[in-house]
């Protein structure tokens, strides 16, 4: 039963949502939503900041923003808002949430926007952890790990618009932050609550303002969370909400997770060119998934378009999950970033992918599954959807979600977007195997 564990009993005033989280992009607010699902949170995801007030009883609203590599200016006042909006529903603690390798520039926009809303609530500290070692990301004395290797030694080194060339965090930060930047190291992380709130307390007194955060394991941010409980503002991956639910006495359960059924074709959108994604698809292609590559080139020159590829679609729908996709590998995607501008090469891809996503939900396409951050913003937004109820986990980091669009006339719709980094290299068949 969901509710809280020291009272035996389900019990949900109206009042009840306690954790505001603001999320840099949209898989990221998913990533996010589904580990406080996973730990027992019933939790809604809003596309953008919401126009009204929430009418949904839960624990937690993660309000997705599409604002990690926009001007760090816009991001800021993008983030302000939607913190306004979460302070007025009641939220009692606040989550910034951003992605577990650290995308970000010396611009920013992790450190400006973490001062920001540490300005607007009035904190003098607050912790900044990427960890998620269920996903392979781990910090070691403030070095970010992707996998076996440094951060900057991973495929992240190559990403198209916030290539990460350092995996010394407090480094990343400080070039990001007017705030001093300090560690909270494994040795103190290893001996739980009140040695964490005690190095807060040092790093307090020394002036300094953010602390990255050491973990190795999910036991380490499970010693985390209780040290966070009283601190008005968390900045962290998706990681560090495993060790929160807790701190309101919320333990997990399945019923958290339970969404509406459907019934409808199966089709996957990938614009991600991620090694991860781009094992997906060749493993969707492999095993005789229909699957159709867009050209960016081709895409600028007419000779690709949303309706052609929905027609192609259209036509396999019925015998079973169809691929349309624009991802390629890194010396590719610079050939066509040198021809076009980097600017202009993604917003083409988003716009053609977001519109066969549209085409497909019109056609009966009733789960669907995104791959990139930034094309599932374009997805969610060309499909009108306004909030997620989050799901089940298919992968680490990407659950089943659902919503409702005017693509599908209002019927339920399941759709999971996934981080480019996520998944094993089955998960476009795993997913629809799942739901």
């Amino acid at each position: 039963m969901h509710g809280r564990s020291d009272e035996g009993k389900a019990m949900h005033p109206v009042t009840s949502l306690r954790l505001g989280c603001i999320a840099d992009d949209f898989t990221g607010a998913t990533d996010l939503a589904n580990n406080l699902v996973r730990n027992g949170m019933r939790v809604v995801q809003a596309i953008g900041v919401p126009a009204r007030p929430l009418s949904e009883e839960v624990d937690a609203v993660v309000v997705a923003l599409k604002s990690r590599t926009i001007a760090a200016a816009e991001a800021v006042a993008q983030s302000l808002t939607a913190l306004a909006w979460l302070k007025a529903q009641g939220a009692r603690q606040f989550y910034f949430k951003y992605c577990s390798t650290f995308d970000s520039t010396p611009r920013g926009n992790i450190g400006p926007v973490t001062e920001a809303l540490m300005d607007a609530l009035g904190t003098d500290f607050t912790i900044a952890c990427p960890a998620f070692p269920e996903n392979k990301r781990t910090v070691f004395k403030g070095y970010l790990f992707a996998g076996d290797v440094l951060l900057n030694e991973s495929g992240m080194r190559n990403h198209p618009l916030t290539p990460m060339t350092d995996a010394n965090l407090v480094r990343v930060l400080q070039a990001q932050a007017s705030r001093k930047v300090g560690l909270i190291d494994y040795a103190v992380v290893a001996k739980g609550n009140d040695a964490i709130r005690q190095r807060i307390e040092e790093l307090r007194m020394q002036r300094i303002g953010i602390a990255i955060v050491d973990a190795v394991s999910d036991d380490d941010l499970r010693r985390l969370g209780p040290a966070l409980k009283d601190m008005p503002l968390v900045t962290a991956g998706s990681g560090v909400a495993i060790g929160l639910p807790a701190n309101w006495g919320i333990v997990a359960t399945p019923q958290a997770a339970a969404l509406p059924q459907v019934s409808g074709h199966a089709a996957i959108v990938s614009g991600s060119c991620s090694a991860a994604t781009l094992g997906q698809v060749k493993a969707f292609r492999d095993t005789g998934g229909a699957a159709l590559p867009l050209d960016p080139l081709r895409i600028a020159q007419g000779q690709d378009s949303a309706e052609a590829a929905i027609t192609w679609a259209a036509e396999k729908l019925s015998r079973g999950p169809v691929l349309v996709y624009a991802s390629a590998d890194p010396a590719a995607v610079r050939a066509v970033q040198e021809r076009l501008g980097v600017e202009e090469a993604g917003a083409l891809v988003e716009r053609t992918l977001a519109g066969v996503a549209r085409g497909l939900v019109e056609r009966g396409v009733r789960r669907l599954v995104v791959a990139g951050g930034e094309t599932s913003g374009a997805v969610v937004q060309a499909l009108a959807i306004e909030t997620l109820r989050i799901g089940p986990q298919i992968d680490p980091g990407v659950p089943w979600c659902a919503a409702r669009s005017p693509a599908s006339g209002g019927a339920p719709l399941h759709v999971a977007l996934k981080s480019g980094n996520f998944g094993t290299p089955d998960f476009f068949s795993k997913a629809f195997a799942h739901g």
